[in-house]
């Protein structure tokens, strides 16, 4: 699944991997709003995507949309939003994604 001819990423997941790679440090998006920007799919196809391809983009900066980072992956994600500078709901260990997440615009 979202593999092209030759065992690569197809376009589907070329799309989502070159907009993770995009969202700014101490920045984040929810899988739904990936989903949403690239036009296709939902959160459990980026989820697919990021399973499959994404251990070679900035993945801690892809989260749920309550702002918890990927399953099995949480210790790992809040070394890397402590050393960005990720803003986190206080006293949790979730982003909080009023303040830090990204639209997709022009990095600020």
């Amino acid at each position: 699944m979202f593999t092209d001819e030759e065992g690569g990423p197809d376009d589907y997941a070329e799309g989502v991997l070159a907009l993770v790679e995009r969202i700014p440090p101490g920045r984040v998006m929810a899988y739904g709003d990936i989903a949403e920007y690239v036009g296709r799919g939902g959160p459990r196809q980026v989820g697919s995507v990021m399973s499959s391809w994404g251990g070679g983009v900035p993945w801690w900066r892809v989260v749920r949309a309550d702002g918890r980072p990927a399953s099995g992956h949480e210790v790992r994600a809040l070394s890397h939003y402590a050393a960005e500078g990720t803003p986190m709901r206080p006293g949790s260990d979730r982003v909080d994604m009023r303040r830090a997440r990204w639209d997709g615009g022009d990095a600020s």
